[in-house]
């Protein structure tokens, strides 16, 4: 009999579904597309009902198309954007879904800056106080939305939630709750003085069960077989932080393989042995008992390319072309100069400044579209660099990286990627990194694989190599520099805008 893996990748906006053979060989997939509520500035939520109907919706047109016996299926795993904020209430019904790019909280942030949170924080859990993270959020609820704060029963991440309609288990794994700051790290378990430090010790009986991310978190029940096509019984694993899950689906498993994801968030991490460096990282997250993975990120990444042709290039003629290969082609024709625009992937704030913004600067008459979007491809790479030169800063030891995300998709922009990290970039042939690394996690779960090491080994294989081009490394040096100094210039400017962000009176009379 046939064994395939079924693996789901929940962003904050699409989710995917995709069934694997045992070699890594995309039988089947389908994707549907939620929306985004955004009640207030800096707010971003989606409905859970929803979210659960794209996953049926998903799951079950994925078995139809790959024409194979539900039974066919030996297990599934599951990948989801991390942090955000995802609650059931009391009763164990949807409560409230508030996606990574959610600002709400940043005041609150300021004001645990302040205080010094994150020197308490950061010991514990390896993360210091940030607006989309998970207890920030729950802080920020306590605070401002008592109502909704009183009526929650459980809080977990996105991936928990479709794994929660799967099996009706109440579960987190290490990888998604380390990596929202939950957890002490080195100790993989939850900690009250970590609680404490958010203001948060009333809140421990809100937090599920926590699992590893290859162990069985429950099996397919009745009504979710009957609602998506799965057999009932199937076991479905824990599953992981999407990011983790990405970089697993890219071949990275082994102390000092580094990751670069191009995705809604500029995610770029790489394998450690100890769950701390030298300097403040971003974070570290785990995804077996052995090793870890040291994380910089932030919203900046290919979220701008996709505002960019959401905005001004859906309606433009493409001859046939997607407006992605449109900007593609359109940026592959500009020979880098020195005036060259600069452009800041702020849309959604930076990494420890939710009031930066986006915005391109030296922008001349004589500049085309092709200048504009070649400057949004750069600016994003300047973002990931700096994330990157932070990790190595702090002792992080890697030589060359494997690109993932939709970035990861175009044929100019990896190119880009080299240039201005100054390493070698390696693209994955598949194109669903975190559907293969939660499928890989289900294989693991189930006996298939002696772990993900070897999971990694059957099922990833890689597609293109990229080097620098060391002609233009001056030139990027020289951007870099003048992308960092605008920054640096425009942090108060932005906080002023920030502060004058209420409506205008009168203005829509």
């Amino acid at each position: 009999m046939a064994e395939y893996l079924l693996g789901l990748d929940a962003g904050n906006t699409v989710i995917k579904a995709v069934i694997f053979d045992r070699e890594g060989n995309e039988i089947a997939a389908a994707a549907a597309e939620g929306h985004s509520r955004m009640p207030c500035p800096g707010h971003v939520e989606r409905g859970l009902d929803e979210l659960w109907a794209n996953a049926r919706k998903v799951i079950r047109s994925c078995i139809e198309q790959a024409g194979i016996r539900p039974g066919d299926i030996v297990a599934v795993g599951c990948a989801g954007h991390g942090n955000g904020f995802y609650a059931l209430d009391r009763d164990g019904q949807p409560l409230l879904g508030i996606q990574s790019l959610d600002t709400r909280a940043a005041g609150l942030v300021e004001e645990w800056q302040a205080q010094g949170v994150g020197d308490r924080t950061y010991p514990i859990g390896q993360q210091r106080p940030w607006p989309s993270q998970t207890p920030t959020l729950l802080a920020w609820l306590k605070r401002h939305r008592p109502e909704t704060f009183a009526s929650i029963g459980t809080v977990f991440l996105c991936k928990d939630f479709i794994v929660n309609r799967l099996t009706g288990m109440r579960v987190s794994d290490v990888s998604d709750m380390s990596g929202c700051g939950l957890l002490d790290v080195a100790a993989r378990r939850y900690d009250p003085m970590l609680m404490e430090a958010y203001g948060l010790s009333d809140c421990m009986e809100l937090l599920p069960s926590l699992i590893e991310s290859a162990d069985i978190a429950g099996r397919i029940t009745d009504e979710a077989a009957g609602r998506t096509g799965l057999a009932a019984g199937t076991p479905v694993v824990g599953g992981l932080f999407d990011v983790i899950a990405s970089a697993i689906g890219s071949g990275v498993t082994r102390t000092g393989d580094a990751s670069i994801i191009a995705g809604t968030w500029s995610i770029n991490q790489v394998v450690i042995d100890r769950p701390q460096l030298a300097g403040p990282v971003f974070m570290t997250s785990t995804f077996d008992r052995e090793r870890y993975m040291a994380i910089e990120s932030s919203a900046t990444s290919a979220a701008n390319l996709e505002w960019l042709v959401r905005e001004f290039f859906s309606d433009a003629p493409t001859d046939g072309r997607s407006p992605f290969d449109l900007c593609g082609e359109l940026a592959a024709a500009i020979e880098p100069a020195a005036d060259d625009p600069l452009y800041h992937p702020f849309l959604y704030g930076a990494q420890q400044n939710g009031n930066a913004r986006a915005g391109f600067y030296g922008v001349a008459g004589w500049h085309t579209k092709g200048h504009l979007v070649r400057a949004v491809l750069e600016g994003v790479a300047f973002g990931h660099r700096e994330h990157i030169e932070t990790m190595r800063r702090a002792g992080a030891v890697f030589n060359e990286a494997v690109l993932s995300g939709g970035g990861s998709r175009s044929l100019i922009w990896p190119q880009i990627f080299a240039d201005v990290l100054g390493l070698p970039v390696s693209i994955a042939h598949s194109r669903e990194t975190g559907a293969l690394g939660a499928a890989i996690a289900a294989g693991t779960g189930a006996g298939i694989f002696a772990d993900f090491a070897a999971g990694a080994a059957s099922m990833v294989r890689m597609e293109r190599n990229y080097v620098p081009n060391r002609r233009l490394e001056g030139h990027y040096e020289r951007r870099y520099g003048l992308y960092r100094d605008i920054a640096e210039a425009m942090a108060p400017i932005w906080r002023r805008l920030a502060s004058g962000g209420e409506q205008v009176a009168g203005a829509t009379k």
